[in-house]
């Protein structure tokens, strides 16, 4: 009987235990840094000179064409 009675108890204890309510604040600061802005430079001549070497390049088919017609 003792046993059981004392089984009983802890069990009790143990539940009373779980029953608990816990509350957790936390607090977080973020700091920022300044951002550094560089410029950037991007060169596309590379592709107009291209362009216009092509056009150059079939200038002389298309004016044969429109002579052709």
């Amino acid at each position: 009987m003792k046993k059981i009675a004392s089984t009983a108890a802890v069990f009790l204890l143990l539940m009373a235990l779980g029953c608990t309510k816990h509350q957790v604040e936390t607090k977080s600061q973020v700091e920022l840094a300044p951002v550094e802005i560089k410029p950037i430079h991007i060169t596309i001549d590379v592709n107009i000179r291209v362009d216009k070497a092509l056009d150059d390049f079939f200038s002389d088919i298309d004016e044969t064409a429109k002579e052709i017609k």
